[in-house]
C-alpha cells in the first residue's frame, strides 16, 4: 500500500535538461556592450598592473546552472503527482467524503500544518481527536524491517503438516497451506494492513476537567494505551511546552493493558458511543495518506518556485 506510494516516489523520472550556456567569447565582449552601469575605468597605468574583478554599482545575476536542472526536475516531480497522486488515493479520497458526511466531526486542517483536528459535541462534552502526517517519517524503512521478519517467520513456521515426517505418510493438500491462510477467505487475503496512526482524544466536560485517551488506529481498531485525567482540560491539550512539562509531573494512570479486562471492555464501549469506532479507525490512515500527498505536492512547488526566482 504506501511503501508502493514511497517506491514511486524514488524511481528517477525523465526530464529536458536543456541548460544554455554562455561562450567564452561573452568574456571578450567589448565595454560597450556590457549594462550601461558605473564602471571604474582603468587608466593606462592600472591597466599593466594585473587583473582584478571589476566591481559594478549595478546588479547583474546569473542563475547556476544546477540551479536550472534542479527547477526542471521538481517541476518534472510536481507534473508526475499531480497527474496521478491523488488517483492512487482515490478510494481512501471516498472513505474520507464518506465518513465525514455520515457524521458530526469537524475538521480543522491548516495547509502546511502536520497536526489535523477533528471536533464534535457529545451532550455536554466537547470532544476533539488530533493526528499527524509524522507517523509516515521512516515508514518505509520500519516496513522493510517487517517485511523481512514477516519472510523468516513464513519460512520457519508455515511448513506443510507432515514435511518434517518424511517416509510414506500422505501429504493432505489443506497441509500444504497454513492455518492462519485457511482461516482466512480470498477477499481477506487481498486486504494489506493499514500503518498505525497515533491519535489523542480528549474529552471535557465544563467545570469537570478532562480525559485524555492515548489510542493507536490501525486495522479498524482504536488500541488504547492509557487513559489519563486532568482537572485542568488545558493540560490534556498540552498546547505548549509549558503545559506538556506540567502534565508529565502528573500521575497519568496504568496502562490500559494492565486495567481488569470488563474495565477495558466498558472504556471501549464508553468511546465507541461518542463515535470514535471502527469507521473512525479505518478512516483515519487514509486521511493521513491524503493529507501528507497533498503537502508533498505543496512542498514541490514551494521549493521549485524558490529556485527558480
Amino acid at each position: 500500500m504506501l511503501s508502493i506510494r514511497t517506491l514511486a516516489r524514488s524511481v528517477p523520472r525523465t526530464f529536458s535538461r536543456s541548460i544554455a550556456t554562455s561562450s567564452r567569447s561573452a568574456l571578450l565582449r567589448p565595454v560597450s556592450n556590457l549594462p550601461k552601469c558605473s564602471l571604474v575605468q582603468p587608466s593606462l597605468k592600472q591597466a599593466i598592473r594585473p587583473s582584478y574583478a571589476a566591481f559594478s554599482t549595478c546588479r547583474a545575476f546569473r542563475q547556476a546552472e544546477g540551479d536550472a536542472e534542479l527547477a526542471a526536475k521538481l517541476e518534472d516531480e510536481l507534473k508526475h503527482e499531480k497527474e496521478s497522486g491523488l488517483e492512487d488515493l482515490e478510494s481512501s479520497v471516498q472513505n474520507i467524503q464518506y465518513v465525514l458526511q455520515n457524521n458530526s466531526w469537524e475538521v480543522k486542517d491548516v495547509a502546511g500544518e502536520q497536526e489535523v483536528v477533528l471536533t464534535k459535541k457529545f451532550n455536554n462534552e466537547e470532544i476533539r481527536l488530533t493526528f499527524t502526517v509524522a507517523d509516515l517519517q521512516n515508514l518505509s524503512e520500519q516496513e522493510d524491517f517487517d517485511a523481512g521478519l514477516s519472510e523468516d517467520l513464513d519460512f520457519q513456521g508455515h511448513q506443510p503438516v507432515n514435511a518434517a515426517g518424511g517416509g510414506n505418510i500422505a501429504q493432505h493438500p489443506e497441509d500444504r497451506v497454513a492455518p492462519a491462510d485457511r482461516e482466512m477467505d480470498e477477499t481477506d487475503r487481498d486486504l494489506e494492513p493499514s500503518f498505525p496512526a497515533r491519535v489523542n482524544v480528549t474529552i471535557e466536560k465544563p467545570g469537570n476537567g478532562a480525559l485524555l485517551i492515548q489510542t493507536i488506529a490501525q486495522d479498524g481498531l482504536f488500541q488504547v494505551e492509557e487513559v489519563s485525567y486532568f482537572s485542568k482540560p488545558d493540560l490534556a491539550h498540552a498546547v505548549t511546552a509549558e503545559k506538556d512539562w506540567a502534565r508529565q509531573s502528573l500521575y497519568a494512570g496504568p496502562p490500559f493493558e494492565n486495567l481488569d479486562e470488563d474495565l477495558q471492555s466498558y472504556l471501549e464501549r464508553y468511546l465507541e458511543e461518542r463515535g470514535i469506532n471502527a469507521e473512525l479507525a479505518n478512516m483515519i490512515p487514509d486521511y493521513i495518506q491524503v493529507k501528507e500527498q497533498k503537502e508533498y505536492v505543496r512542498w514541490l512547488e514551494s521549493v521549485k518556485n524558490f529556485v527558480s526566482a
